[in-house]
């Protein structure tokens, strides 16, 4: 009987501190919008082509800033429910891709540089979702003198920028004309030995000694042409002199836009050409398109950044200098650290092995699996009261949360070294279909690289301040 005492004593007292660990959980309201209509481009003709400065940007010089959208918008004729199956598998190919460059540049038999050619302000718009493996958001600029207006992806991933140009030995279907060099009056070829054709990865020469490049992506897309300068206007500011790819081969998924604006941190992408000019400065907030009509935006200069960013440092990799890696130390569910996950599975090697980087191309943050398995058991723990659902293509924590018009959700917080983000309940419990299924918004990965994706960065201001070496997080940004 002692022992039966003992035993029942036992159960009351862990049923106790369950009972007080579920009462003390963190939980938020998460209201309940179905998968966003296909978005509409806001860019009318008459407006989007004038050299009028918006009105409620800043008139600075040293200050650029622009509307974004999503890839969704250049999509036509699809339901929601195909949208987001086409995101998805977008952002399978841009996963593979982005984890392929960092395995490539650690590893130890990489191909010499030089070797085979490889397979202060201004604010603009941007659109999410362009190409297979190039990223999700674009936005519209003038090309030239006098300036084309074309669609051009933004993509922190990559660093060249590039457009397709006439005349074409290949070219993919784009929504504007096909720019074309010889009608603009500021267009320049680069010479083969100037220091900016020896910026390119794998440079290589013309018969009549001008430069040529080359960019490759993950799902097969390629880009091949002339090294060129070039002026770019966004919204009525110019800005000359931009080493741009003039694309005479292009071919891939590329859905309408003309090229690419590449972010990244590396020699030739848009904020390193532009240092001088913008500070080396500039920041992004990307709208949740279920819960808001407002447009997503980037932002150059010093203007990017925000009074209320909480900073984290950027961490270097000395294989690679395109990606933006942070420091992640853990991650809490229901405001309680989850055990297993710590800084230890997101560490960046000397060898350029591991580590985790922000990503605007990417849509589903990527974690480590051990790290995955971690916070996915944390938030099915607290959502136990949920009606689970089958599992929804790489998401396999799904719930039927239909006839609902909001839930009770346990908070998510990622620690960054020195920034804690706290995240909206619609940052990862997201809508999959039209029938309540929905699915937590994040998932594992085999290798090594983690990928915090723009579901979870969306309504922060995301700060890039080169100069400082950091970047912040502005919740509540897009206002």
């Amino acid at each position: 009987m002692e022992g039966k005492a003992k035993l029942g004593l036992l159960f009351f007292s862990l049923a106790a501190i369950f009972l007080s660990l579920s009462t003390a959980l963190e939980h938020q309201t998460l209201v309940l919008n179905p998968l966003p209509n296909p978005p509409t481009l806001s860019w009318p003709e008459s407006v989007s082509e004038t050299v009028q400065p918006d009105p409620t940007t800043s008139t600075d010089p040293n200050t650029l800033s622009v509307q974004l959208h999503h890839l969704d918008a250049l999509s036509f004729n699809k339901t929601p429910s195909q949208l987001f199956n086409l995101r998805l598998q977008r952002d399978a190919v841009r996963v593979k891709t982005l984890s392929s460059i960092a395995a490539i540049a650690a590893s130890p038999n990489r191909t010499a540089r030089g070797g085979r050619v490889p397979v202060t302000g201004f604010s603009s718009s941007v659109v999410s979702g362009l190409a297979q493996g190039s990223g999700e958001y674009f936005t519209r600029l003038g090309v030239g003198t006098p300036p084309k207006y074309v669609y051009m992806v933004l993509d922190t991933g990559s660093d060249v920028v590039w457009l397709q140009c006439a005349p074409c030995k290949r070219c993919y279907s784009q929504t504007d004309p096909v720019f074309d060099p010889r009608k603009s009056g500021t267009f320049s070829t680069i010479p083969c030995g100037s220091p900016l054709c020896r910026k390119l990865d794998s440079p290589a020469c013309k018969a009549r000694k001008t430069c040529l490049y080359q960019v490759s992506y993950g799902d097969g897309s390629f880009t091949f042409g002339d090294f060129s300068t070039e002026t770019l206007t966004f919204r009525g500011t110019k800005v000359g002199r931009v080493a741009l790819g003039c694309g005479h081969d292009n071919e891939g998924l590329f859905v309408g836009a003309a090229g690419l604006l590449g972010l990244g941190r590396g020699k030739l992408s848009f904020p390193t050409q532009t240092g001088v000019r913008f500070n080396k400065k500039f920041s992004y907030c990307l709208v949740d398109r279920s819960a808001s009509s407002k447009p997503s935006s980037v932002v150059f200069g010093d203007s990017a950044v925000s009074r209320t960013a909480r900073f984290t440092p950027l961490l270097a990799n000395p294989k690679l200098d395109t990606f933006y890696y942070v420091e992640l130390i853990g991650i809490s569910v229901g405001g309680t650290r989850v055990r297993g996950i710590t800084a230890s599975l997101f560490k960046l090697d000397p060898a350029g092995n591991g580590g985790v980087i922000l990503d605007s191309g990417t849509s589903v943050t990527r974690l480590t699996r051990v790290a995955y398995n971690s916070l996915r058991d944390a938030f099915r723990a607290g959502t136990s009261g949920l009606k689970r659902a089958p599992e929804f293509s790489l998401f396999d924590t799904c719930f039927d949360l239909s006839g609902k018009s909001e839930v009770k959700v346990p908070t998510v917080v990622l620690h960054f070294r020195n920034a804690d983000v706290s995240l909206p309940a619609t940052n990862y419990l997201i809508p999959v279909d039209s029938s309540g299924s929905f699915c937590f918004a994040f998932a594992g990965t085999m290798g090594g690289l983690s990928i915090i994706g723009n579901i979870q960065q969306q309504g922060f201001r995301v700060v890039y301040d080169l100069a400082s070496s950091r970047v912040g997080f502005a919740p509540r940004g897009c206002a």
